[in-house]
């Protein structure tokens, strides 16, 4: 992977859709699990979903049940789709990828990836 590139973030209301895209940029991107990681204003950067190589998801407790990660790897692409939006999940999301050789762990703790997007701001509105 040589970049990350983050899109669809924007303006919604309470209970509103979004999904999120990341495009990997590079070879071999079939070789990296990806993940989804939210920075909300004035806090740490969180986990918020990943997805293996082989397709396995995981996902915080905060988004179960209201996100969905997926990947298509011909296409290059991930994404994120976010259900019934909250006020508290504003935030800047990322993107960001690891090359693993075991292709069923998704990963979730920031310091297992390397590569990292620009992030995408979502804003969720009352």
């Amino acid at each position: 992977v040589q970049a990350l590139v983050e899109s669809g973030g924007g303006s919604v209301q309470t209970g509103d859709s979004l999904k999120l895209a990341c495009e990997m940029i590079g070879r071999a991107t079939g070789s990296f699990a990806v993940g989804w990681f939210r920075r909300l204003p004035g806090k740490e950067r969180n986990f918020v979903a990943a997805i293996s190589r082989s397709g396995k998801t995981e996902y915080s407790d905060s988004v179960k049940n209201r996100f969905a990660i997926s990947r298509d790897n011909d296409k290059k692409m991930v994404y994120l789709q976010m259900n019934d939006l909250k006020p508290e999940d504003t935030a800047v999301y990322s993107c960001a990828a690891r090359f693993t050789t075991n292709a069923d762990n998704p990963g979730r703790h920031e310091s297992e990836f390397d590569y990292w997007g620009q992030g995408t701001q979502v804003t969720v509105s009352s």
